[in-house]
Formats: C-alpha cells, structure tokens, sequence
C-alpha cells in the first residue's frame, strides 16, 4: 500500500516540472513519434533529456509513450529512436502494438515496459500473457469496475503492476479505438491526430422523413449523443489503494499547467492522507474544491461502479470556473513585492486564489502593480508579460494564481 504511485500527464516540459514540483511520483510524456496526441507540445530529444534530469534530480520517474496503432512507415527509423531514448535515461516505454514491443524487446531489452489502455487489457488472462512476455506493468482499460481489478489482483503474481486511470476525460469508444475521426476528417486518431467528432453536435434523422427530428433531442440546440463525462476518483481513495491498484493515472497531457496543478494536489493530499491513518481517514472536500478550479465536464465515476451515468447530452462544453492570471516567478522578501508571468488578463485590485505545491491556498490582492520598467498599470494584458504586485505575505516560485470568472 505504501508504495501507490501517482503519475500525471506531462504534455510539456512546463507541465512536467509542474506536475513534479505538485507531488506527481512520475509523469508520462510524448516524444517526437509514435504517441497518440499528435498535436501536443511533444517532447524533443533536448527537452526529454532535461524532463528526465528534472525528474531524477528529485527520485521521479519519466515515462514516455509509444503507444500508436503503427502502419508499416511508422516503424522506420523505429530501432534507432527507441536507442536514443533508452540512452538518455527514460524509465519505461508505454506500448499497445506488439510489433512495437517486439522492437524495443530485440534493441532495448533492459527497458521496462508498460502495456497502453489502447491494447484493451479487460480479463486477467491477456494480462498474464503480457507480463509473461515482457511488460511489467498493465495500464487497465477504463472499462473495468473496481471488482474486476481486484480480481486482476488476486490472479496475478506481485512483480505484474496494475495502473488505472483515476480523472480526467472519457472516450465514447472502447478503451480508445476510434474511426470516427478517420472517416469524418481522415484524421486517424489510432495515430494521434483524434478530432473528437463524438463532442461534435449530432442530430438523429430518420433518412424517409428529411428534416423530421429523432425525439432523443434535448432542446433546439441538439443532443451530444456521444459525449462521456469526465472521470473523478477523488473521493473513492481508500477503494482504489484496496483494489490493488499500484499507479494512480490522470489523463490531460493536452490540458494546462493550471489543470495539472490543481488535480495532482488534490490527489496527492488525498493518497497522503489516507496512506498516514487509513483507520480515521476522511474526505476533505477542499480536494473536490481543487478539481473542481480546472475546466472539465460534468464529473462521473466512469465505469469503476456499474450503474453509474456516464454520458452528459446538453452540450459539449466545459464547465470553466476559474483561470490561470499569473505564475510566480520571484520574490523579493525585503521590498515585499512578487515577479509574475502573465497567463490571463488581470486589473489592479483584483482578488486572486494562490494555489502552492503545499500548504493551504489563500487570497491576495494585486496591489500596485507595475511593470518591467516600473511604471504603474492598471491591467496586465498581454501574455506572458512580467509585472510586480506589492505582497505582504511571501510567495514562493512557481506557485499559481488563479482567479474566478466573472458570473455574468
């Protein structure tokens, strides 16, 4: 129990050292090829190398995606990356294709290897074939209730890990494995380059009576037939750890700093907490607080306790309470005044949420805030410039603002 690991998305090195400086125990990243979010900030080999020092530097681990449906020129120059790769010290590669996996295994067999949710590991048996055959650690598909994992557990021998996805978003195909975008957009989302046609707005129609709409229609805005809620597991801690669960998963390597702020917080007070006193532990609601700043949907427990709704049918949109104004990036403890990057735009006098890797989140204002010159402004409006706010009470940096939006 003491060894539950919780692994984050790190969509970038920003987001890396965030997820790290937050309380992630590893972060699992995208490099130059084969990963499925194509449109990420993917990692280059000079920044995957200075990820992986961040990290080790601190005791964490560094895993990196190869996790596509690769055709046949996806494989070229394959051997010579996964070399690279192992050289500059990454931990694991996450793998769905056993063409992938053949190749690391005959170039890199000393690199752990750690199966994708996108293989569909659903039954202890397929997970067993797997370990037998290499992979340490199975990264279970989302479709699986917290009695099934168990029994996962029960099955299989200690030295083949169990990783489960905890929050984040839900995908309405099976553990991923999608041609709707590739008929839609020719997009091929086994690939990386997803459109998430199932947000789109739908209406049903039957195709004799043009212009007559299917009555599962919510309003005349339409029905988002397809669209998941997202996944929270903050408040089920004690039934994850019990499962057997060794790594805890939040999904967003396409989601912000802020958002991986906030729901590694959450989590890690949580998993901290819990593993402390088990016998007394009790939910803090300030944790739901927590994921509740980020934008996401409406939240759901997946698939973890059957009978739960899953699919949200208003809309497609995201509920967005608050926004990222600023990160800090210096202090100065005799002038008593805070350096901040600009990530939003925000006016003199605002009240602002600070959100610290530890400890409790408090209000301040932003008062007399001057710019690199040192002139006096009244907003901050252009991204990432630097501005100075006078602050009685220390900030430590790389610690957030938030702000909440304006209720119109």
């Amino acid at each position: 129990m003491n060894s539950v690991e919780l692994l984050a998305p790190g969509g970038n090195l920003e987001k890396l050292k965030t997820a790290i400086n937050y309380g992630a125990d590893a972060v699992y990243v995208g490099g130059s090829k084969l990963n499925l979010r194509a449109f990420s900030d993917n990692f280059s080999l000079e920044e995957l190398k200075e990820g992986i020092e961040y990290a080790h530097e601190r005791g964490k681990k560094v895993f990196l995606t190869l996790n596509v449906f690769p055709h046949n020129e996806d494989l070229v120059g394959l051997e010579e990356y996964v070399r690279e790769i192992y050289e500059i010290g990454i931990d694991a590669a996450i793998v769905s294709d056993p063409g992938i996996i053949e190749v690391v295994r005959q170039t890199v067999p000393e690199l752990e290897l750690h199966l994708s949710t996108q293989a569909n590991n659903v039954n202890w048996k397929s997970a067993e074939f797997w370990h037998k055959n290499g992979v340490k650690r199975i990264v279970l598909a989302r479709e699986l209730s917290l009695k099934e994992i168990g029994e996962f557990r029960k099955r299989l021998p200690e030295s083949c890990e169990l990783e489960a996805f905890v929050h984040g978003a839900m995908c309405m195909s099976y553990s991923g494995r999608c041609l709707l975008s590739n008929y839609m957009t020719g997009r091929d989302s086994n690939r990386g380059a997803c459109a998430q046609p199932c947000r789109y707005k739908y209406y049903l129609v039957e195709e004799k009576r043009p212009g007559e709409y299917f009555p599962v229609m919510e309003d005349d805005k339409g029905t988002y037939i397809m669209n998941s809620k997202d996944l929270c597991m903050i408040e089920y801690i004690p039934e994850l750890i019990n499962s057997g669960i060794k790594s805890f998963k939040i999904e967003g390597r396409m989601k912000s700093s802020f958002y991986v702020a906030a729901v590694v917080k959450a989590y890690r007070e949580a998993i901290d907490s819990y593993l402390a006193d088990s016998e007394d532990y009790k939910f803090n609601p300030k944790w739901m607080d927590y994921v509740n700043w980020v934008s996401h949907r409406h939240y759901s427990t997946g698939f973890y306790f059957p009978g739960n709704a899953k699919q949200y049918y208003e809309n497609s949109s995201y509920i967005r309470d608050y926004d990222i104004v600023g990160v800090v990036k210096e202090y100065d403890l005799k002038a008593q005044r805070a350096i901040i990057e600009q990530r939003n735009r925000v006016f003199e006098g605002d009240i602002a949420e600070v959100l610290s890797p530890s400890g409790e989140p408090f209000s301040v204002a932003l008062k007399d805030m001057r710019n690199e010159e040192n002139d006096k402004i009244e907003v901050a409006p252009s991204a990432q410039m630097i501005f100075s706010i006078s602050c009685t009470k220390p900030l430590k940096k790389e610690d957030m603002l938030i702000k909440a939006k304006e209720v119109k």
